[in-house]
């Protein structure tokens, strides 16, 4: 069970990627997070490290979720049920390492991994900007950004690659409300709401405690993962992020 939240939480992304893969580049040099044009009154979070921890709800079942960031650079997720760890992931820019332990198995390699999984491809800073509540900003410089404002709330659409990607942002707080994906083609939908926004100890930029990602694959009924966090640290210390294979595990390809 654990696995299939920590997978949720990333086909969420998958469906984000879901565009030609000559559009989306997985390779693989560092590089930092694009950053939100003057237009957009959006507010990304800013840190070096960042720690989560939550429960994931996803359809009738949940677990613990523990996330840990260093911003731009690595990403490390454990799930778990009754305090048994099933799942753990480390996300760089430039790999996949996921060890399951409900069946000794392990994978290590580049982001061909999900993107075999779930047939469309990924990138570190989808995965980055969905954990953390921030602007998505589109892959080309060139993309042509429709904005528009009604009330307190700034909508912001652009087209890429035959995906609707539309983003509601709270000007009061400058952060995303709503963040929604629509491929034209296949109809796969993604909408991930945030709520329950705090101001965190070591950063004034308000952060989303409870995230609901609906996600939905061609006509197929919607599915839901909800992740409520219980506690979010920035910057309070130099996180470790372990990973290692246990012998007798299996190596999937």
């Amino acid at each position: 069970m654990s696995k299939r939240i920590a997978l949720s939480l990333l086909l969420a992304v998958t469906i984000l990627g879901s565009c030609n893969r000559k559009i989306i580049p997985t390779s693989t040099k560092s590089t930092p997070s694009r950053p939100v044009p003057e237009a957009v009154r959006a507010t990304n979070l800013d840190f070096r490290f960042l720690s989560a921890k939550g429960k994931a709800q996803f359809e009738q079942q949940s677990g613990n979720l523990n996330i840990r960031i260093r911003k731009d650079s690595v990403i490390w997720i454990s799930a778990s049920l009754i305090g048994f760890e099933g799942f753990r992931a480390y996300i760089t820019q430039d790999s996949v390492q996921v060890l399951d332990k409900l069946h000794r198995e392990y994978y290590s390699g580049d982001y061909a991994y999900l993107s075999k999984r779930l047939n469309v491809p990924v990138t570190f800073h989808m995965l980055q900007a969905l954990i953390l509540g921030n602007y998505l900003a589109p892959v080309n410089d060139s993309t042509q950004l429709k904005v528009s404002t009604e009330s307190a709330v700034q909508k912001v659409n652009y087209v890429q690659a035959g995906l609707l990607i539309q983003q509601l942002i709270e000007i009061g707080k400058g952060r995303v409300q709503q963040l929604a994906v629509r491929d034209s083609v296949t109809q796969n939908k993604v909408t991930v709401d945030y709520s329950d926004f705090q101001v965190l100890e070591r950063n004034s930029s308000p952060f989303a405690h409870t995230a609901t990602v609906k996600l939905q694959q061609g006509q197929t009924a919607p599915s839901t993962l909800t992740i409520t966090y219980r506690g979010v640290d920035v910057d309070k210390e130099r996180l470790q992020f372990p990973f290692s294979i246990p012998k007798g595990y299996a190596r999937k390809k």
